[in-house]
């Protein structure tokens, strides 16, 4: 754990590979195929932010984490979001994991294009795509 992860860090019990927190207004992840899928909900902005990352950190944390962001079901999105996903994919490669966006809203895809982080993300269009492409790169 770097710095600034352990000076944002909650304090909370760590969780094994196979635990996911539990559910908020904002965020919530079950497993599927062994991949944790977290998927956010509703407005995204610095008032939430706060509440993912947590959640977020927590499904990274263990190493190898395999996730999938779900971002089918954002409302809006700001920097803060932008930034929490930079971070987890900096957080799973650090620990040799594997993480894939969920992205197909036009206007969220205009706004990965715009900020140069379609080819860091490359999102997937479902949940199972990402699966799949997980599975393939395993």
């Amino acid at each position: 754990m770097d710095i600034q992860d352990a000076m944002s860090a909650s304090p909370q019990r760590p969780q094994a590979p196979h635990e996911i927190p539990g559910p908020s207004p904002h965020v919530r992840s079950h497993l599927e195929h062994g991949i944790t899928v977290t998927e956010i909900h509703g407005i995204t902005d610095l008032s939430t932010v706060t509440e993912i990352r947590d959640h977020i950190d927590t499904v990274t944390t263990h190493h190898s984490p395999r996730v999938i962001v779900d971002l089918r079901h954002v409302e809006f999105l700001d920097c803060s979001l932008l930034g929490l996903l930079c971070r987890a994919q900096r957080r799973t490669a650090e620990r040799s994991g594997q993480l894939t966006l969920v992205c197909v809203q036009p206007w969220h895809l205009h706004i990965l294009e715009a900020v140069r982080l379609g080819e860091v993300f490359q999102p997937a269009a479902t949940v199972q795509d990402a699966v799949c492409r997980q599975r393939q790169e395993t």
